[in-house]
């Protein structure tokens, strides 16, 4: 409503200033037909007050949605769906063999150029002894099979530190909610009980 009338009133001067830089009337001829801004002039104001009547009698801009709204709390945690272990060997492909750094191209393009005969140090395993060679077997082997159920251990416990902080979250939120409301709360649903 401020904002019509001082969005009128911007306008009113606006008029105001160039009917007033306007020649007196004495100097002009008289028009024998009276149109809209003689009627104007004759009162002595520089705008309509008809107009100004119809535009604050337009209805006030709509109120802000969703004021009237009562709050919603809802915890979703989501998770990878865990793979048997049947799809797990049906998603493997063994067909191919394991493929060589670079690219089965470019361990064709080693093979040629530095035949084993004739460079036996520049083949893949060369730089390693038989030893050295036991210590990768073995630290394969551990990460294979027993860096999965560590894996599995840290997962579970990652996914109940996320659950317990999302419950301690949303319980705080409650608290700051109902804190907030008239008489702490009392009456609402939410207030009474606590968050389990």
């Amino acid at each position: 409503m401020l904002m019509r009338l001082t969005a009128l009133a911007f306008t009113a001067i606006l008029v105001a200033v160039p009917s007033m830089a306007q020649p007196s009337s004495s100097t002009q001829s008289p028009s024998p037909v009276k149109d809209d801004k003689d009627k104007k002039s004759e009162a002595g104001l520089p705008v309509s007050l008809d107009k100004i009547k119809k535009e604050l009698e337009q209805p006030p801009a709509p109120t802000l949605r969703g004021l009237n709204e009562t709050p919603m709390f809802k915890l979703e945690i989501h998770e990878k769906p865990r793979i048997s272990l049947d799809e797990l060997i049906k998603s493997l492909d063994f067909k191919a063999g394991p493929v060589p750094a670079g690219g089965m191209y470019a361990a064709e393009v080693q093979r040629q150029a530095f035949p084993a005969t004739n460079n036996p140090l520049s083949q893949p395993y060369a730089p390693f002894n038989q030893g050295e060679l036991l210590t990768v077997l073995i630290e394969n082997l551990v990460g294979k099979y027993l860096a999965g159920k560590a894996s599995n251990a840290i997962t579970s416990s990652m996914r109940e530190h996320a659950m317990t902080a999302a419950r301690e979250e949303v319980q705080q939120a409650v608290i700051e909610y109902c804190a907030a409301q008239p008489n702490r709360g009392a009456g609402i649903q939410i207030c009474d009980k606590p968050v389990q």
